[in-house]
């Protein structure tokens, strides 16, 4: 067996592997598609291709509406400016720190809510505890291929009267109660990120039920408006190009195979992972239907003898590009450390989380055989965590 690269051998894998999907189409399809694209003279501005992604996506979603744009976090921004929001929206300390700043770019302030130490999703009860006068909102997210506490937090804000809405980049295709991700709520946005399960190599979508809110993010998407027209705060320019609804249409051709892909990855690191103590992968619960888009593990420093962040150190010597997800919470970011200070406590489950959860590769760049020699080699740094920590300290 080769020695450990931390302590002095070689890289266990000669590339970096990534944690981040990066599924996209055969060169054949993409230059067919490109060509088509140059052909027609068509780039941007909801052109054919954006409006059969809408339609098709419509569909996949089973949703009335569903609003393409050039990345998720204008989406957010978007949807915030769409709910007519105002004063305070909850959102939960562990989440991109996007999710945050677009309520930052909306002029609302955040207030930050714990979560759930096994969901990971807001908890209900914290949120409910926080809704004060000046809140107008509930922005949650679902994680992981997984979902939050939807029904709750339906319940809560319906009896409130306050608005609920979603961010759902880790989300597409995921089923929760029965049906896909993408009606809960006023409105769920989406990601189609190259690291995403579905790929427009960047982008993204807004999905929603509501006539009024579709028809005011459709006018707010472009900088001159679409559609009839109808009052909104603002325009943008979130316009989705042509070039990235062909490579999305193309990865929805190939999302069921690419989901069973990374099944099949995720199934190999739970065996090689199994026996290793103070390791443990994150379960999405079992009412979902997942995509498999993550693989999330949590360390138990007593019981594996490293950090978190020893081992990510230990695995990128090996070329395993791990991932701290998310880290730090966003709450104990800048400019939130600072503006919020008074949200910067009691987070105690966020402040756990951040410190133990790490991301393993998965993806395009993975297969069944590298997944279980990572979870192999997660369990070598541990029989020789004294060793690691010994020389880490020199």
């Amino acid at each position: 067996m080769n020695q450990l690269a931390i302590l002095g051998g070689s890289p266990r894998f000669s590339s970096d592997l990534p944690v981040g999907q990066l599924y996209f189409p055969s060169w054949d399809r993409y230059e067919a598609a490109m060509r088509g694209i140059f052909e027609r003279r068509y780039y941007t501005n909801q052109g054919p291709l954006t409006n059969i992604l809408e339609e098709t996506l419509s569909a996949f979603f089973g949703v009335k509406h569903v609003v393409v744009v050039t990345n998720a976090t204008l989406g957010l921004i978007m949807a915030a400016k769409a709910l007519s929001l105002q004063g305070k929206v909850i959102v939960p300390g562990f989440t991109f720190i996007a999710s945050v700043q677009s309520l930052t770019w909306a002029g609302i302030e955040p207030v930050f809510c714990d979560v759930d130490i096994d969901t990971h999703g807001l908890h209900p009860a914290s949120v409910d505890s926080l809704i004060d006068k000046d809140v107008s909102g509930i922005l949650a997210a679902n994680l992981w291929g997984g979902a939050c506490a939807i029904e709750e937090l339906q319940e809560i804000a319906l009896k409130r009267g306050i608005k609920l809405y979603f961010d759902s980049a880790h989300g597409f295709g995921v089923e929760a109660f029965g049906r896909k991700l993408g009606g809960f709520g006023e409105l769920e946005v989406f990601s189609f990120h190259a690291t995403k399960i579905l790929s427009a190599t960047e982008g993204g979508c807004i999905c929603t039920n509501d006539d009024t809110i579709a028809a005011r993010l459709r006018n707010m998407r472009s900088s001159y408006g679409a559609g009839p027209p109808v009052d909104v705060p603002l325009t943008s320019n979130a316009r989705m190009s042509e070039a990235q609804a062909a490579i999305a249409l193309m990865s929805l051709e190939d999302f069921e195979s690419n989901v069973e892909n990374n099944r099949l990855q995720g199934a190999a690191y739970s065996r090689a992972l199994a026996d290793i103590p103070g390791i443990s992968l994150v379960r999405v619960d079992r009412d979902c239907k997942s995509n498999y888009q993550y693989v999330v593990c949590r360390v138990d420093e007593q019981s594996f003898g490293l950090t978190r962040d020893q081992l990510l150190l230990a695995l990128k010597r090996e070329n395993v590009n791990v991932r701290r997800y998310f880290y730090p919470g966003v709450h104990r970011s800048v400019p939130y450390n600072e503006s919020f200070s008074e949200n910067s406590i009691g987070l105690p489950n966020t402040d756990k989380l951040c410190a133990e959860l790490f991301q393993l590769p998965v993806g395009a760049l993975v297969n069944v055989d590298i997944a279980t020699a990572i979870g192999e080699l997660i369990g070598e740094l541990s029989e020789n965590a004294g060793e690691i920590r010994g020389r880490l300290s020199q």
